[in-house]
């Protein structure tokens, strides 16, 4: 989902316990919980999603863990920093990139809209992201670096968007239904125990084929609705793609002096709008900008100018196409003999080459998401495995 660059205000890094309505007409199937789990009072799958929408809470605190598996090659993996969380820059956008890989434990407090806090445990070091009314904090105790910024509108009592971290069980949960729709089977699944609590399973499932997400599975609090754990599974199976949820959880109102936060004494402090940094994670300068310093890739990695997007398909199987105007830059780059190695390396560890209607190209590949850039300066882009992307591709006039 596209977000402009205005809404990308410190309370993106918020972490909302409520849940948003979602349309019941998206989600009208009259499937019934199974065994396997909890004894609980049946429920259909449209009565769940109502549950859910309907939560009215807002105040919680425990811990919770979330493991990413997306099947990155090793040195895509380590551009993302694929340890802990601590170490390098405060600034939390450079903090949510590192999510996309590995395993990583978070305590986690919520009061409201106006007050939450995050802390991700690395061990003996930690990252701490905490939203206290028009102030975002982040401080990374291994590094003694703090990052702040001023929220002006929410100093003049503005109204705040729903913004936040993504790692947040309640917000992946929300994220998975508003973007359900009539391509997407909705059911509920066997029940669970998630935390201690008893919860409900909703099922969604793509309807299309060729999608790499096989089902997303949102483990729902049997008494308040509370989203407790966001599974997204392969359509290849093998472990989930991604597994985030609660171990731990208590919806009593955290003391107020959690939401405090004072930079310990010697912090280097920066001010500031999130990203503005250059805290790109290690590797970044010998991967990604040796590509971009290639004439003719600059497009390929942001360095260039291109068109809007055209989107291909619907629903699960949706592929997005950038004409990024790089021309053979590809094939310009495995031919110069002084380009960098580094940017060779990460071009040969990330595709395979293919042929089709649309000349020659290359396929990047995760678990997740398939990229084929073309060597017209073409990319097509979307969670479907390859030789649908390819055959999407090859229908694309």
């Amino acid at each position: 989902m596209a977000t402009n660059s205005k809404t990308r205000k410190a309370a993106r890094y918020a972490v909302p316990v409520a849940v948003l309505g979602v349309a019941a007409a998206t989600i009208a199937i009259p499937a019934f919980a199974n065994g396997g789990g909890p004894d609980l009072p049946k429920v259909t799958a449209q009565q769940l999603v109502e549950k859910i929408a309907a939560s009215d809470v807002e105040q919680l605190s425990g811990t919770a863990k979330i493991t990413t598996d997306l099947g990155l090659p090793t040195m895509a993996s380590g551009l993302l920093g694929g340890g802990g969380v601590a170490g390098g820059s405060a600034d939390p956008q450079d903090k949510v990139a590192q999510l996309a890989n590995g395993t990583h434990t978070f305590r986690i407090a919520a009061d409201g809209e106006d007050r939450q806090k995050l802390t991700f445990l690395d061990g003996k070091d930690e990252y701490t992201l905490v939203h206290n009314g028009a102030d975002v904090w982040g401080y990374d105790t291994q590094s003694n670096e703090a990052f702040h910024e001023k929220d002006a509108d929410a100093a003049k009592g503005g109204q705040r968007k729903g913004e936040r971290l993504p790692a947040s069980p309640q917000q992946m949960a929300q994220d998975v239904l508003k973007a359900a729709g009539p391509t997407t089977d909705v059911s509920v699944g066997d029940t669970a125990q998630v935390a201690g609590r008893d919860a409900y399973q909703l099922v969604l499932k793509p309807k299309q084929s060729g999608s790499t997400i096989g089902s997303v599975q949102i483990a729902v609090d049997a008494k308040n609705g509370v989203p407790l754990r966001v599974q997204v599974l392969s359509s290849q199976g093998g472990k989930p793609i991604v597994d985030a949820g609660f171990t731990k959880v208590d919806f009593a109102k955290p003391a107020a002096d959690t939401f405090t936060f004072t930079p310990p004494k010697g912090a280097k402090v920066t001010e500031g709008a999130p990203g503005k940094g250059k805290g790109e994670g290690p590797g970044h300068d010998k991967g990604f900008k040796a590509l971009e310093s290639l004439p003719g890739l600059e497009g390929l990695t942001g360095g260039g100018e291109h068109g809007e997007p055209k989107v291909l398909g619907e629903g699960w199987s949706t592929v997005a196409r950038i004409d990024t105007g790089a021309g053979q830059g590809l094939k310009a780059l495995e031919s110069d003999k002084n380009a960098p190695k580094e940017a060779k390396q990460l071009l040969n560890s990330l595709g395979d080459k293919v042929k089709g209607h649309f000349g020659e190209g290359r396929i990047l590949s995760t678990r997740v998401v398939n990229t084929l850039i073309t060597d017209d300066g073409k990319v097509y882009v979307g969670a479907v495995t390859k030789d649908a992307l390819v055959k999407t591709a090859n229908a694309d006039k």
